[in-house]
């Protein structure tokens, strides 16, 4: 049965950061990292809740592959903000290397992880051929791996391999998310008491029924005893609005390379966007990037409340796909006060 929660208002909300440690054009992988480590030391500073990274292969622009190499460099330099993955694609991986490598982060920065996992391959159909060894994994036994995989943290919570132990990481409480942008991991989530978060940041269509059947289907567990939904947003953020219009040309850039079958770094902003897509690649990516803030600190407060009102998020995580790294900095801080002011 659902469970009715009070709508929050927004400036009740945590605040998390989805990062995918962007590679821009004329950089390179070492520096995204300086800058993705820079950005979780700022965020830290302006109160943000968590710094996830994101799991995803064969790709120019997107520096996170090795994810938990990355959130462990992140947690290193930061020192109380929660980071975590968001996600690990687990059909991508053995569940006994995740629990070592979540084991090792957690016991190394203990109470600080979060393990997000995805059951897509994060990546083309021939890198996750080449990830998974010809395992034939799709995705389909993504219940079967996650019970596998919380039974090496606790046998009470899933079937691990019997004898065979995680070291580090059995014994441990690390917080498990599932990852969604469809109704399978709302359901199966649901069904586990587990906490949810929904990627409406690249597919809004289907947020609102994930969130109802999430929360229709929840069963209270050790880990939760009420739904807990984080919904992630794209949230582009400048000192003026039209400013902040065309630093969101970089990320309109990557989703129209999507649709077009190409890879590559991030972008710098343009002028004019009609000047690159059709109009019909114009409508496909602004439907794709609905679930989008752009403006200024007045828009963001108001759209963001408008969300809320319409989702009860338990949490927003934020996504900002911007070029410059000031720029990109300003926009995280602009998003933050817009909050503490409604807190004001």
């Amino acid at each position: 049965m659902e469970q009715q929660k009070p709508t929050k208002g927004i400036a009740e909300v945590p605040l998390s950061i989805l990062d995918l440690a962007p590679i821009i054009v004329g950089g390179t992988a070492r520096e995204s990292f300086h800058r993705s480590l820079d950005l979780a030391q700022h965020a830290e500073q302006w109160g943000y809740h968590r710094f996830w990274l994101a799991e995803h292969h064969n790709m120019p622009g997107i520096a996170s592959s090795a994810t938990s190499v990355v959130i462990g460099y992140v947690a290193g330099g930061t020192k109380k903000i929660r980071v975590g993955s968001g996600g690990i694609m687990l059909p991508n991986h053995a569940p006994l290397v995740i629990a070592e490598q979540f084991g090792t982060l957690e016991s190394m920065y203990p109470g600080r992880i979060d393990l997000g996992l995805g059951r897509a391959p994060g990546s083309d159909q021939l890198t996750a051929r080449a990830l998974r060894r010809g395992l034939g994994r799709d995705g389909h036994d993504f219940p079967e791996l996650l019970s596998e995989l919380r039974g090496y943290f606790s046998p009470e919570l899933g079937t691990g391999v019997p004898g065979v132990r995680a070291v580090p990481g059995e014994g441990l409480n690390i917080p498990i998310w599932l990852l969604g942008s469809s109704g399978f991991s709302a359901e199966l989530a649901g069904q586990l008491g587990l906490p949810f978060a929904f990627a409406s940041h690249f597919a809004p269509d289907y947020l609102l029924p994930a969130l109802q059947l999430y929360r229709g289907q929840f069963r209270p567990s050790d880990a939760l005893a009420a739904p807990y939904v984080m919904i992630g947003v794209n949230i582009i953020a400048a000192d003026t609005d039209a400013e902040a219009q065309r630093l969101a040309t970089s990320q309109q850039q990557q989703f129209l390379n999507i649709i077009r079958g190409r890879t590559g770094m991030m972008n710098p902003p343009v002028d004019n966007m009609d000047e690159l897509w059709t109009e019909q690649e114009k409508a496909y990516v602004l439907r794709q990037l609905s679930f989008s803030i752009i403006g200024s600190k007045q828009t963001v407060r108001e759209r963001l409340s408008q969300l809320q009102e319409q989702t009860n998020a338990d949490e927003w995580i934020i996504a900002s796909s911007i070029f410059d790294h000031q720029a990109r900095l300003r926009s995280y801080e602009l998003t933050a006060e817009a909050i503490k002011e409604r807190l004001e």
